[in-house]
């Protein structure tokens, strides 16, 4: 790092005689070709025509290298103009030496200017302010660098632009030559490539080569820079790091999910608690849709945490080796696992922070799960700090019963931090009170968000599979906003709020009635079904089909096929993990069962509420005698 001190010395030794020459000349460069080449070709490049890009370069000789060197310059400077559609356009236009040499020379240009810029005028961009967040959380994941090799990375993913990259290089303190040979030769692999897609699409056309040569061509080249970028990153940024979530494979599985979700959900963060938390730290959160993990990511972590997840994804094929590879660590969903607890040890003390999320399934009806494996003991025995966050939004915008995603504006609150010291003098139950109570959600009370959409209902009867005026089992049906049953004809609409405009207000309320209609058939009642089993062996082994029949009573639960049979008492299944309308699933001797109902598979439901109702009885039976 550079002193505050070493920064005015160099300011003062400036010499402006220089510096004020080349400014003007840079101004009159821009001013000359603006009206006659520049302008014209950025018309035509926000419009993507390639083609005119190139008959206007061609036609005005001379000029159009000088226009390719300050377009590809203000690109730099301005930031958010993309760099490509120059590039392929000079590529189209010129020879492949000429072409790459004009690119690389208006880069060099624009990392000067910036350079000038931030350096002795001290002027801060905007579009690169928006980014700094970016470049530091990739800046806290690799360890063991300098600055030239951490502009290389930069330089080598494409998630930041070149601008961006040369803002922070100005401001990093390394010297001008050091600077702009980074510059120079870090950016050439992306110019390359663009260059060659030019220059195919100009062979293409020249030659009348058939189209699917001209995607080959295309493909193969951005494969190229693919692995040229992996291998980079691989062995100089992250050397070492394998096995934790400061690796690659970490970095990458992030940066997949970012261009997945794009700007569909917009994420507020209250973290200023998050200061109080000392590092590493276990951090619990609801749980409301599959991608909470992400919005949970984008927390200011001093480290990037690593995430316990269910064993399925960390026992599949390739999604086996990415969690290896990226640090994650898997757990069997209510069953007792010690490897777990082994991993989380081993995570904390290399001084990695780990996300939990303790409810160990999504939100059925938008209110937080009750937490079926109390924590509070292995919490305490870590003796690290507990972090408690609530996740707010995320339920209608994702729920598990729905296909489709909403917009949703999600909020990600840091609710309270239980210091180490604080927990060693609390009991394992107080722990686990507190951490109900922080998580504690229920969507249905949320009146600010708006979803305009117009088909809220569809895939809800997944969940309210039982009419909640006649009882009636399985016969609900949705179809836009509105969910009716088709026994009494019944019907229910959701308005822009997710509220039923007649009869239970809320989702939540409607499972109650649900809820309450079960409990009076409790007693002596049997769940039995038969099944097309799928059963994932244990760590990763090979997968089997089958079929059987699974029951469900008051002592347990029931499994028999031609090749198995056993029996799980209800005190070792503490809940039944499902997905809406195709199966539910346990484990069994550390192999994991899916049991997809051959009629009416929207009952996969009423047995994770059979379950959940069989425990919430017998925790009332308990409270009652103890009082």
């Amino acid at each position: 790092m550079v002193s505050t001190d070493q920064k005015k010395n160099r300011e003062r030794s400036i010499d402006w005689r220089i510096v004020i020459p080349v400014l003007g000349i840079i101004l009159f460069l821009f001013a000359f070709f603006l009206r006659s080449v520049m302008i014209p070709l950025i018309r035509l490049e926000l419009s993507n025509d390639f083609n005119g890009a190139q008959e206007l370069l061609a036609s005005r000789g001379w000029k159009g290298f000088f226009a390719v060197i300050l377009i590809e310059a203000l690109q730099m400077v301005v930031i958010f103009i993309p760099a490509e559609f120059i590039q392929v356009s000079c590529g189209l236009s010129y020879s492949f030496p000429v072409a790459l040499m004009l690119c690389d020379l208006g880069v060099c240009l624009g990392a000067s200017i910036i350079f000038l810029l931030v350096r002795v005028l001290h002027v801060r961009s905007r579009a690169y302010e928006k980014r700094m967040q970016r470049i530091e959380r990739i800046s806290a994941s690799v360890h063991e660098r300098n600055t030239v090799t951490f502009l290389y990375l930069l330089f080598f993913m494409p998630i930041v632009p070149f601008g961006a990259i040369c803002y922070y290089g100005s401001g990093s303190g390394i010297s001008y030559k050091k600077y702009l040979l980074t510059v120079a030769t870090g950016v050439i692999p992306s110019i390359v490539v663009s260059n060659l897609m030019g220059d195919a699409g100009r062979t293409f056309l020249v030659y009348d080569l058939p189209i699917w040569l001209l995607i080959l061509v295309i493909v193969v080249l951005a494969v190229l820079l693919f692995l040229l970028i992996a291998f980079f990153i691989r062995y100089f940024c992250f050397r070492g790091n394998d096995g934790t979530p400061d690796s690659m494979m970490y970095a990458l599985i992030f940066f997949i999910v970012r261009v997945w979700l794009g700007k569909r959900q917009s994420v507020t963060l209250d973290e200023e608690r998050l200061k109080e938390a000392e590092s590493p730290y276990i951090l619990l959160s609801n749980h409301e849709s599959f991608y909470d993990f992400y919005y949970l990511s984008q927390l200011a972590h001093p480290r990037n945490p690593s995430f316990v997840v269910n064993e399925y994804y960390c026992t599949r094929p390739v999604l086996k080796h990415m969690a290896r590879k990226g640090g994650i660590l898997s757990k069997k969903l209510f069953t007792r696992d010690m490897t777990t607890a082994v991993g989380l040890l081993r995570t904390v003390r290399a001084g990695f922070p780990v996300v939990i999320f303790p409810e160990g399934r999504l939100s059925t009806d938008g209110r937080s799960n009750p937490i079926v494996e109390p924590g509070g003991a292995v919490y305490k025995r870590l003796n690290v700090d507990l972090v408690l966050v609530r996740i707010d939004g995320a339920y209608y915008a994702d729920p598990k019963w729905r296909k489709k995603s909403y917009r949703s504006e999600i909020r990600v609150s840091v609710c309270k931090v239980i210091k180490k010291e604080e927990l060693q003098t609390m009991s394992p139950a107080q722990i686990d009170a507190e951490i109900a109570a922080a998580l504690r959600n229920d969507a249905g009370q949320d009146e600010d968000r708006l979803y305009p959409q117009k088909d809220k209902a569809v895939g809800l009867e997944t969940v309210l599979y039982r009419c909640a005026d006649c009882g009636a089992l399985y016969t609900m049906r949705s179809h836009g906003n509105e969910l009716k049953c088709t026994a009494c004809g019944a019907g229910h609409s959701l308005n822009e709020h997710y509220r039923f405009t007649s009869g239970p207000e809320t989702i939540g309320a409607y499972y109650d009635r649900i809820c309450e209609m079960e409990k009076r058939e409790l007693s002596g009642l049997t769940l039995s079904a038969p099944v097309d089993t799928k059963i994932f062996g244990a760590n990763g082994g090979p997968v089997r089909r089958e079929e059987g029949e699974c029951t469900l009573t008051e002592e347990g639960f029931r499994y028999v096929s031609a090749s198995v049979s056993f029996f799980i008492p209800m005190e070792k299944l503490p809940a039944l993990a499902y997905s809406c309308g195709k199966e539910f699933e346990l484990y069994h001797q550390n192999e994991l069962y899916y049991f997809y109902p051959k009629k009416n598979r929207n009952q996969v439901v009423r047995w994770a509420l059979f379950v959940d109702l069989i425990h919430e009885r017998g925790k009332t039976r308990n409270a009652e005698t103890e009082g």
